[in-house]
């Protein structure tokens, strides 16, 4: 899970460990802010362009507010709600939510299933979530998985985020996703072992992808984005074979192994792209912290934990919402304060970019209303003190000879 949701055709093509998102970084690097057209509603958090990751950085910020006990302003809610299809389903972004949604607006399992944990955990939309699970459950793969648009093929991230939605509404994959998962997990005498793939390519061979398995492993412990810490295994973060299939506890152990590896030597991820210098992976390596943290593996996930403690803040004040989220749903999995992180108060930061939360927005009105009170008390006693005055004047005028 990055800080927009990577798509199938990035994905595919470059086929890297936590690079592009679903609606491509690259080009919302390059189209950081709305156009002169857009309006940004007042319910939406985050200022830039929301068409490629409006649904999804919502989500993330509501189920954040909620995770920390604050809660999100109603218009936040209801701007998320809104943007829902008929059918159930969600884009990324719909600039006119009241249109009915067409053959043109393309929608996607992980605008949805994230929509669908942010909803269920703000409580009050049932329906909506009801009808958005409907949605997700009709777009299964023969496979057992799910790919990101209707009709594309399955891969392990849209899976695992559909899974989290899954649960968080009372369901349960069923066995051809857990046969899914295990099959594109790499064995562990292979290069990549216990990884997951993004989804096999052409020749059926599976690469190791970081992102991909942080999400498998998730799916695989049926996970969503909030976890806590899950009971530490006995064993080392060590991948390990079996004669037999493996279970999604085998899944998530391994793939859980392969992230601590991933990350024990630099203490992060790293981003590569074609081209270009490797990057640090922030978005991808706080989501491995969640995955470690959700398997149990704390203690290995410290080191990658106390890097993003040290070096995350500021790109999550450029990458807006989705990144402080994020940064939220990993020290709530580790068991920290997101209130200081590395002496940064990521629930404000969060609250900061969107509208304020319900109880801030009460104490705002409260103080409005008691100001006003306080003026209409002073004016009052102004003006009952210049009726005294008349008063005396006219006694002492009535006392002049």
């Amino acid at each position: 899970m990055t800080v927009i949701r990577r798509s199938a055709a990035v994905l595919a093509a470059t086929a890297v460990i936590g690079a592009a998102t679903p609606a491509m970084t690259a080009l919302a690097a390059d189209d950081p802010s709305p156009s002169a057209s857009t309006v940004l509603p007042s319910g939406l958090f985050g200022s830039t362009d929301p068409k490629f990751d409006g649904v999804w950085r919502q989500s993330l910020a509501l189920l954040a507010q909620h995770t920390v006990g604050v809660t999100p302003a109603v218009k936040a809610v209801d701007w998320l709600a809104g943007q829902q299809c008929a059918n159930g389903s969600y884009a990324m972004f719909r600039a006119e939510p009241t249109a009915a949604c067409d053959t043109k607006l393309t929608v996607d399992t992980n605008s949805t299933a994230a929509a669908v944990q942010a909803l269920t955990a703000v409580g009050g939309h049932d329906d909506a979530v009801g009808k958005a699970v409907t949605w997700l459950k009709s777009q299964q793969n023969k496979d057992g998985g799910w790919g990101y648009t209707p009709g594309s093929p399955s891969d392990t991230n849209s899976t695992g985020v559909v899974i989290g939605a899954l649960t968080a509404a009372g369901e349960s994959p069923d066995k051809a996703t857990d046969d899914l998962l295990a099959k594109w997990s790499i064995r562990c005498d292979e290069d990549g072992g216990g990884a997951l793939a993004y989804q096999p390519d052409k020749k059926g061979k599976l690469a190791a992808n970081a992102d991909a398995t942080a999400a498998g492993v998730l799916g695989a412990l049926g996970k969503g984005f909030v976890t806590t810490a899950g009971k530490a295994p006995a064993d080392d973060p060590v991948c390990a074979d079996s004669d037999k299939a493996l279970t999604r506890a085998d899944v998530a152990r391994n793939g859980a192994a392969y992230l601590a590896r991933a990350m024990d030597d630099q203490g992060h991820l790293v981003s590569t792209l074609a081209g270009a210098t490797p990057q640090p992976d922030y978005g991808n390596t706080a989501d491995a912290v969640v995955a470690l943290a959700a398997q149990g593996w704390t203690k290995p996930a410290q080191k990658p934990y106390t890097w993003l403690e040290t070096h995350a803040v500021q790109w999550a004040k450029q990458s807006g919402p989705a990144a402080y989220a994020e940064l939220i749903f990993a020290a709530h999995a580790m068991g920290a304060d997101p209130r200081d992180f590395g002496g940064t108060d990521l629930v404000t930061a969060l609250n900061a970019t969107g509208p304020a939360p319900e109880a801030a927005a009460r104490h705002t009105e409260e103080k409005k209303s008691s100001g006003t009170g306080v003026w209409w008390i002073v004016g009052a006693g102004l003006v009952a003190g210049i009726g005294i005055g008349f008063l005396f004047s006219g006694r002492r005028k009535q006392r002049q000879p």
